[in-house]
């Protein structure tokens, strides 16, 4: 029976609340060249991959006010829509955006995640506040880097995948934090913001995982930070905190939803995240599975004129990749295949690419697909599991080879770093422009797009532009 705590004395802040309030209320990261470049290139591939999404009536039909025909004039404008809302909804709106396709940055560690999640809720702030008062891109660029870095080092020594919890709980309580401070608020009220984004626990990973896989996965980032913004905004109007809420005995989340371990930042917080940030750049599709995809897309030509002779498929990858993206029977939805190695390296050997439409239905019927993933062996390498953990390397490799009926099989195909690394990002910055104008073009004319290429492209305009005018470009 649980022993009650019978003295009221209020605590001090949980050492985590406390760092988390400081770093945002005090600490300056804009003067990191390397972190505000990078935060130009996640700006414009986030939205771009919000520009794409919305040409999926799945996701379009998401969006919008919750009750039809809600505005609010003056409120935050939903880029790529003539949306205007209020704050918590718009961030609703452009955080299911951004992680429809799951086409967005990545953070993986001991929790993986995607940091961009939070521009939702922080692009719908700044819009709101920069309509009232003077708020530049280079501060919304500063913010940003904190959001990354604070969901990103959390995730650093913090496995909540492994007690159920889904990631987005790190886009809460990132976005409750930098919103409460872009809001003006003081440390004490990004404290309470925090706490009570812990407070709220976390969504269970049900909708990530067979049998369940379905597309809440794909709205739950957008529900997150747009909480995040709400929290903020209580946070602002006085609403009080929980300074204990992690370390609770009985009642607090680590007794409560963490098995007794205690939560911890895995290293200081600076600019790490940003600087280090994953992108995905070559095609729409989980991680773990990228250089899966890019082994398949190599070896397309060696299998393109004969699919039909293929005995079996090897791929070897990492602890993760089996534990989160192996599955066999039918997929039922979109949602179910872009978690799905064997899925994706089958579109990959038949068609020499992976793009989001490769996901639906239409696609998806192809009887050659799941052939292929009947063909399939998906096993654990353990040196690259512990590569993926080194932090002197953080790979994700994955390696694929090939056996026909007729005894003859293709070169072992490994790949070791995604383009989307750090270690290949001056290979990868010319890709990640050209998707970023692809994703673009299909919701705006090309004068429009050129506009607002140009302005991403040069820093010391794009820093000086209010928040208010970058908006603008994108509202149609």
């Amino acid at each position: 029976m649980t022993r009650p705590v019978k003295d009221a004395t209020r605590p001090p802040a949980d050492a985590i609340l406390a760092e988390i309030a400081e770093y945002v209320t005090r600490h300056d990261v804009r003067p990191r060249a390397e972190a505000m470049e990078t935060a130009r290139y996640c700006l414009m591939d986030a939205l771009g991959c919000a520009m794409l999404a919305l040409e999926f009536p799945a996701c379009a039909k998401l969006l919008g006010p919750v009750v039809p025909g809600a505005s609010m004039a003056g409120g935050a404008r939903v880029p790529g829509t003539g949306y205007e809302l209020d704050p918590v909804r718009a961030a609703f709106n452009l955080g299911t955006m951004i992680r429809w396709l799951d086409y967005n940055d990545t953070w993986l560690a001991a929790e993986w995640g995607h940091p961009s999640d939070n521009l939702g809720g922080l692009l719908a702030a700044a819009d709101f506040i920069g309509r009232r008062r003077p708020l530049g891109m280079g501060e919304l660029l500063g913010w940003l880097i904190k959001a990354y870095e604070i969901q990103g080092v959390l995730a650093l020594e913090n496995s909540f995948n492994r007690v159920g919890l889904d990631h987005v709980l790190l886009v809460r309580i990132a976005t409750a934090a930098v919103v409460t401070a872009m809001f003006g608020g003081s440390r004490e009220e990004v404290v309470n913001a925090v706490s009570n984004a812990w407070v709220d626990g976390g969504a269970l990973r049900t909708y990530r995982h067979a049998p369940n896989t379905g597309s809440r996965k794909s709205w739950a980032a957008g529900d997150a930070t747009s909480r995040g913004v709400w929290l903020a905004l209580n946070a602002r109007r006085g609403e009080m905190g929980y300074p204990s809420a992690l370390t609770a005995p009985t009642w607090g989340f680590q007794d409560t939803l963490f098995r007794g371990r205690e939560i911890r930042l895995g290293r200081p917080l600076g600019s790490y995240v940003m600087e280090n940030i994953l992108f995905k750049i070559s095609f729409p599709a989980e991680f773990h599975a990228q250089t899966a995809v890019e082994a398949a897309i190599a070896l397309h030509p060696a299998v393109r004129g004969r699919v039909d002779s293929i005995a079996r498929i090897i791929i070897e990858t990492q602890e993760a990749g089996v534990r989160i993206i192996d599955k066999t029977g039918p997929l039922a939805n979109p949602a179910d295949r872009d978690h799905c190695i064997q899925y994706m390296v089958a579109v990959a050997l038949l068609t020499g690419d992976l793009r989001a439409e490769d996901y639906e239905d239409d696609v998806a019927a192809d009887p050659r697909i799941d052939d292929l993933r009947d063909k399939m062996t998906v096993a654990e390498n353990e040196r690259f599991s512990a590569d993926y953990l080194d932090p002197d390397k953080r790979s994700i490799t994955n390696a694929l080879e090939i056996f026909f009926a007729d005894g003859a099989k293709t070169d072992r195909v490994e790949v070791e770093y995604p383009i989307g690394h750090r270690r290949r990002r001056a290979e990868a910055l010319p890709l990640l422009n050209a998707k970023s104008e692809r994703n673009l073009g299909g919701r705006f004319s090309p004068s429009r797009r050129g506009e607002i290429l140009a302005l991403c492209h040069d820093p010391q305009r794009l820093e000086a532009t209010p928040v208010q005018e970058f908006v603008d470009l994108w509202v149609v």
